[in-house]
């Protein structure tokens, strides 16, 4: 009672109510103090692994430019074409190779990306080589004596293979049996069929194409479209000249840009610069097509 009448009451109840506040802000100012410590932890570890990072990233742009300046000094020791009776040889020499089991490595390669682990294995650091050569046949064995890389007219399916010789097939290199082969231009057409490297039948045509567009008349576009339709009318003819064929497998070799229209047809396509009259562009064709390129690795 003596505490209500000097007011005493109020005022303690006031100071529990101040001492509840200040042990209330004081838990969150120890909060707020942990958590500013956990957010200058986290920053902390987020800084150190930026700065990990950083130096990977540094390091990886190193090995990059190394192996970089690496590739481009590393270079084939001898690069040629190869035909005839020189070819003949070379394969000769490749299958008299005899070793022990699993001395000799023949492997295909379709394109220079993802070289088979073997491969790799086999040729080391050279193995950049191979991927500029691609498509090729490599041939390398554990002695490293022989690593060379040879690209067939013929593809077989991609395989890799250690043995005690070297798997290849001729065919792949030189012509054997009865085939035909096509030459296709945007304004000739050119087809031989063949027995080995003889050619039994032969038949060949040329198309006329606008050369080019005057200054008067008709516009550029429509220059362009009709010279555009008269490419597809020749290449209708081709086909169906192809259709008449009476031997495969079917080659066909000529521009670049009009060789995907026959790449359903042909069991191998492969761009050549032969120009002239049909007859004498199809055997500038062939020479090109069953030339070997041979990069000594």
């Amino acid at each position: 009672m003596l505490d209500d009448l000097l007011g005493r009451t109020e005022l303690k109840t006031e100071i529990e109510e101040l001492t509840e506040e200040i042990e209330h802000l004081e838990r969150r100012l120890e909060a707020e103090a942990g958590r500013r410590k956990e957010a200058v932890t986290e920053r902390q570890e987020a800084e150190r692994q930026i700065n990990r990072m950083e130096d990977r990233i540094e390091q990886l742009e190193d090995r990059v430019q190394r192996l970089q300046s690496e590739d481009s000094d590393v270079t084939a020791r001898r690069e040629t074409e190869i035909d005839g009776r020189r070819l003949d040889e070379i394969l000769d020499r490749l299958e008299s190779l005899e070793t022990e089991a699993e001395g000799a490595l023949t492997a295909f390669v379709p394109d220079g990306h993802d070289l088979p682990r073997e491969l790799r294995d086999a040729v080391g650091e050279r193995a950049v080589l191979v991927s500029r050569a691609a498509p090729c046949l490599v041939v390398a064995d554990d002695a490293a004596l022989i690593s060379a890389c040879l690209r067939p007219p013929i593809n077989p399916e991609p395989f890799v293979e250690w043995a005690d010789s070297f798997s290849f097939d001729r065919s792949w290199f030189q012509p054997q049996g009865r085939y035909t082969l096509a030459l296709v231009r945007s304004d000739l057409f050119a087809m031989g069929t063949y027995q080995g490297d003889e050619r039994v039948a032969f038949h060949g045509f040329d198309s006329e194409l606008k050369s080019q567009h005057s200054k008067g008349g008709f516009s550029q576009s429509r220059f362009e479209r009709l010279r555009d339709e008269q490419i597809d009318e020749h290449l209708d003819r081709c086909r169906e000249a192809l259709a008449q064929r009476e031997t495969d497998p079917l080659y066909v070799v000529g521009e670049r840009s009009v060789l995907a229209a026959f790449a359903d047809v042909a069991a191998e396509t492969a761009p050549v610069d032969a120009t002239g009259e049909p007859e004498s562009a199809l055997r500038t064709a062939y020479e090109q097509f069953w030339t070997v390129q041979l990069r000594i690795l």
